[in-house]
């Protein structure tokens, strides 16, 4: 979970590959069949993220144990038209989507005959359409029911309610006009996200294409097109080869990229901007034996961080040796990096920057 309880949860109509990809990410081996609602109960898996700065860090100090960050993913059922209303395993499948953090939005962009598509064709932009609108039913009634719950407020005399009434009202009106709830303009964060809306919380799209689209992307361009009108990402994976490439060990695995002139796997993107779009940082502690990345969100101070680690270390926090990921690698160990002046001493309120290497002082 992000290590923090953060999840990132894959969706997409049925037959879209989710399971596939999802599979290729956990090495879980959800069911994957073709036929629609094959993912009835969510599957559940944890994944190590990459990590070029682990690796490097661990070919310096040659720790006998190195342990990465993890990112935990949720292959949540296939959705259909109607699902807001209860269609197909809608109410299940939004119920679910309201548990994560960030969203995967999978759209089919290959061709395959033998796989039934559920709208009987390929077209990757009708069928995010039917994904978004259903998502932004669900919220338009959330919205709704808070209205009228707020409305109510406001002749008690409450007053910040007339504040959160406004922001209920702009965000009705950009999901009528068939915007999701994160690009809607205005002071809303802190108040919709209480509402724990569905288009709300961060999206990306993958888009799944075939080793022929992979090379040729006829499909994936609609996709790229919706992906910057929302000022989000894309992801091309192409779920089968990804599939192929979870079952090598490390050294298999570099042959066949360099074979296929790929430097980093779809699916190691994917883990990337999930990990970027929930504004996530990685620090790094060297403790007895072990080397080991942790992830905080941006802006966490190091008390904070440390109760990341342990409850106690918080409560009883002095101070942290701290050195920047740069200083570590130019000075080529950390003694040499303490001889250099590079491990700076700081506070509890020092906001911990992505790749600190960091040692803490507490009372146990």
């Amino acid at each position: 979970m992000f290590d923090l309880g953060f999840t990132c949860g894959i969706i997409g109509l049925p037959n879209v590959g989710k399971s596939t990809i999802f599979n290729a990410l956990t090495s879980a081996k959800a069911e994957a069949s073709n036929y629609p609602f094959c993912t009835v109960n969510p599957n559940l898996g944890i994944v190590k993220v990459p990590d070029e700065r682990l690796k490097r860090i661990a070919g310096i100090i040659n720790p006998p144990k190195t342990t990465p960050t993890t990112l935990e993913f949720l292959d949540i059922a296939g959705l259909v038209k109607g699902a807001s209303h209860g269609e197909g395993l809608g109410n299940q499948f939004l119920g679910h989507i309201r548990n994560v953090d960030v969203i995967a939005h999978v759209v089919r962009c290959f061709d395959n005959p033998d796989i039934a598509h559920v709208e009987s064709s390929i077209d990757p932009k009708r069928d995010i359409d039917i994904v978004n609108t259903e998502l932004i039913l669900a919220d338009l009634d959330t919205i709704d029911k808070r209205l009228d719950k707020t409305e109510k407020l406001i002749k008690t005399g409450d007053k910040k309610a007339a504040d959160t009434l406004e922001v209920y009202k702009r965000t009705k009106e950009a999901l009528n006009g068939g915007q999701p709830a994160r690009v809607f303009k205005g002071p809303k964060d802190e108040v919709l996200g209480e509402l724990n809306l569905l288009t709300f919380k961060p999206l990306f799209y993958v888009s799944n294409v075939d080793e022929k689209q992979l090379r040729c992307g006829r499909y994936t361009e609609s996709v790229k097109e919706i992906a910057e009108k929302e000022n989000t990402e894309m992801v091309v994976i192409c779920g089968d080869i990804e599939s192929e490439i979870a079952e090598l060990d490390e050294e298999e695995r570099d042959v066949f990229l360099h074979e296929m002139g790929i430097e980093q796997t779809g699916l190691e993107r994917l883990i990337k901007v999930g990990y970027d779009l929930l504004n996530l940082i990685t620090f790094y502690t060297t403790v007895g034996s072990e080397l080991r990345a942790w992830t905080i969100p941006e802006g966490t101070n190091a008390r904070s961080a440390a109760g990341k680690i342990h409850s106690d270390m918080e409560k009883g926090f002095i101070k942290a040796e701290v050195v920047a990921y740069r200083d570590f690698l130019e000075s080529g160990s950390l003694t040499s990096a303490k001889e250099k002046g590079l491990i700076r001493l700081e506070g509890k309120e020092y906001p911990v920057k992505d790749g600190d290497i960091i040692h803490f002082r507490f009372n146990p």
